[in-house]
């Protein structure tokens, strides 16, 4: 099912990549409202992670593609959105490199343990939910750089928030790690 509802959500966040990207790249804005667009659109397009799961439930649309697809959109938003923040200086590159590497090798991972028939131990655990929950806060507010509501200081709470994400990437490969390990050493023997 290439293009029922929930997948062309899924779609949706794929394509939102170079729209994110370009917006740092519109001359005729200034740096306030390229803050602006881009932050209102991560947050629109990751929002879609939670809608389509949902419709994809609610409407019997659950497809292997799907499932397959779901994932590959958050970490390319998620990548892609780091390497923004890398290059604009929001975010310091060895927090991209643990994230992005993470992603990496926890794919590695759950693809290699389908191979050995083995993907319950390494299927999705609450660490990882939390991960990506403070991930999905961190990326608008560094995205967006500045005081909200002349309260908060998205930059210093934005930085707070992706090392701290960063320890939670950390800690849930090594947890996804821990629960492979026995099933990798069983099936090589």
């Amino acid at each position: 099912m290439f293009f029922n509802l929930p997948t062309l959500l899924t779609w949706a966040r794929i394509v939102a990549i170079p729209l994110i990207v370009g917006v740092f790249y519109l001359e005729n804005l200034s740096v306030t409202q390229q803050n602006l667009i881009a932050t209102v659109m991560f947050v629109v397009f990751a929002l879609t992670d939670w809608a389509d799961g949902y419709l994809a439930r609610k409407l019997n649309q659950t497809s292997a593609f799907g499932a397959f697809l779901d994932p590959v959109a958050d970490k390319f938003l998620v990548c892609a959105a780091l390497l923004v923040l890398v290059h604009l200086d929001r975010a310091d590159v060895f927090v991209a490199l643990i994230i992005i590497g993470r992603e990496i090798a926890i794919s590695s991972l759950r693809e290699w343990m389908a191979i050995i028939g083995a993907t319950k131990s390494v299927a999705v655990h609450m660490i990882g939910k939390v991960k990506t929950t403070v991930q999905m806060v961190a990326i608008p507010f560094l995205l967006f750089d500045g005081n909200l509501f002349k309260l908060i200081d998205t930059h210093l709470w934005g930085t707070w928030l992706i090392w701290i994400s960063a320890i939670l990437t950390v800690w849930s490969m090594v947890y996804y790690l821990q629960k492979a390990i026995p099933e990798i050493r069983a099936k090589s023997r």
